[in-house]
């Protein structure tokens, strides 16, 4: 395994994500963000929880492609239109099926979530960037 999820004592204690992870490997891989949009471009929902759910999809095959799993993603950064504290129940949501559907870790790795105004097209609602780290 080339990451350890862990929560050091002093840290704020959650049980969605672990705030650090511990990657030792001999490959950095750096996947631009991805939407909940199709190989054509188009998008998969216009529901919040279904764009998440794709967009980690697209993360995993995205990992998946170089050789890696999503057990080797050390960082996800997530970015969300318009993001507001009543959405974290949808974020939450599409993240609990990518752990069910497409084998996320539970807890997920370290997570920041970050408000925009907008994304590349007003259809997209979230974009998720990872880094891993393969042995």
């Amino acid at each position: 395994m080339t990451v350890k999820l862990s929560h050091p004592e002093g840290l704020l204690r959650q049980s969605d994500y672990a705030p650090v992870a511990t990657a030792t490997g001999t490959r950095t891989v750096l996947l631009a963000g991805q939407a909940a949009a199709t190989p054509a471009g188009e998008p998969t929902s216009n529901n919040l929880a279904e764009q998440v759910h794709s967009a980690l999809k697209n993360v995993a095959v995205g990992v998946r492609g170089t050789g890696g799993d999503v057990d080797d993603i050390a960082r996800l950064t997530i970015y969300i239109v318009n993001w507001n504290a009543d959405m974290a129940t949808a974020l939450f949501d599409g993240i609990s099926r990518a752990q069910e559907l497409e084998g996320y870790p539970a807890p997920m790795p370290p997570l920041t979530v970050i408000g925009v105004q907008a994304l590349w097209t007003p259809d997209f609602l979230v974009e998720i960037e990872a880094t891993a780290v393969l042995a």
